[in-house]
């Protein structure tokens, strides 16, 4: 249902103005053209009947109502933020389960609601950001990854090291040289999978610093790894128009590694602020559903880098 929301918003906000408008065009003035025909046949028309002649039809007053608001909603949730649900870990430390975001939809252009089609250029993204999009392998699905290759970057990602080598400027003499993302030690068993203490770092991808997780027991599972050309397993070259994304919780991330390169028709927006965030620490086998938040991390509210 939530991958055709849109679509719906769209259907409604039009149904709901043409019969608005076709209503003021057509249907209300023939309404007091009744009226005063009834005035003239008679004087003394009391205001009861005067009001059942020129009352709207409920189709009508439901829309001229509703209309308004709807394509506020509209206009905001398509142009300006979207609010989004974090589902998984894969971006933890960063962003938890229960998270609720907002995502700024005109950063990286503005397209419209329905066929996504760009109206407007902006911006692109840049390494580091927290970026929404379309999953490439069912576009039905929203997907929420850190942007790490930008067009034409050589990604090499072997023994859980990132090694990045930035696209060479056109014109250029000299190219970047293939260097590894400095990272530095934070803690060991904040965070734990499977009852595996994870190790957290501090990374820094440009100029945003994000801590990032890795869990030391699970290999590099180098045999799903998306593999591009005669490529060596773990090195991508970022196709123009494209990007490549990974989760903060390395091992624990379906991303660009798996399969392939977001492309930018597929771009959704930029994740700025957690709004608020709950805890959902109940158990099928408590009495109120799961679904049903035990808690509020109000500290967890503010800015997302």
């Amino acid at each position: 249902m939530a991958a055709y929301f849109s679509l719906i918003l769209v259907l409604v906000t039009l149904c709901s103005g043409l019969i608005w408008m076709a209503d003021a065009l057509l249907l209300a003035p023939k309404r007091r053209e009744k009226l005063a025909m009834a005035q003239a046949a008679d004087a003394g028309l009391s205001e009861e009947i005067a009001e059942k002649i020129t009352r709207e039809p409920a189709l009508v007053e439901t829309s001229r109502s509703i209309f308004p608001v709807i394509a506020f909603v509209l206009i905001l949730r398509s142009f300006i933020y979207e609010p989004f649900q974090i589902p998984s870990g894969s971006m933890m430390p960063t962003l938890l389960v229960g998270d609720f975001i907002l995502v700024e939809k005109f950063t990286y252009g503005l397209k419209d609601p329905v066929w996504r089609s760009q109206l407007v250029e902006n911006g692109k993204p840049e390494r580091g950001d927290v970026t929404v999009f379309k999953y490439p392998v069912d576009p039905r699905i929203d997907y929420i990854k850190r942007v790490v290759g930008l067009p034409g970057d050589r990604i090499v990602y072997r023994n859980k090291q990132l090694f990045i080598q930035p696209a060479c400027a056109e014109g250029a003499e000299t190219c970047p040289e293939l260097k590894q993302v400095p990272r530095v030690s934070v803690n060991q068993g904040e965070f734990t999978h499977n009852g595996t203490p994870l190790l957290r770092f501090t990374e820094k991808l440009g100029d945003v610093s994000h801590d990032i997780l890795i869990d030391p027991s699970r290999p590099d599972p180098v045999n799903y790894y998306f593999r591009e050309g005669n490529l060596p397993v773990g090195e991508f070259i970022v196709p123009e128009g494209q990007y490549f994304v990974m989760g903060d919780n390395r091992d624990n991330s379906t991303d660009s590694r798996f399969w392939g390169f977001v492309p930018e028709e597929n771009l959704v927006g930029k994740a700025v602020a957690i709004w608020i965030s709950f805890e959902f620490d109940r158990t099928k086998a408590d009495f109120l559903p799961t679904w049903i938040p035990t808690g509020v991390r109000f500290e967890r509210v503010g800015g997302i880098t």
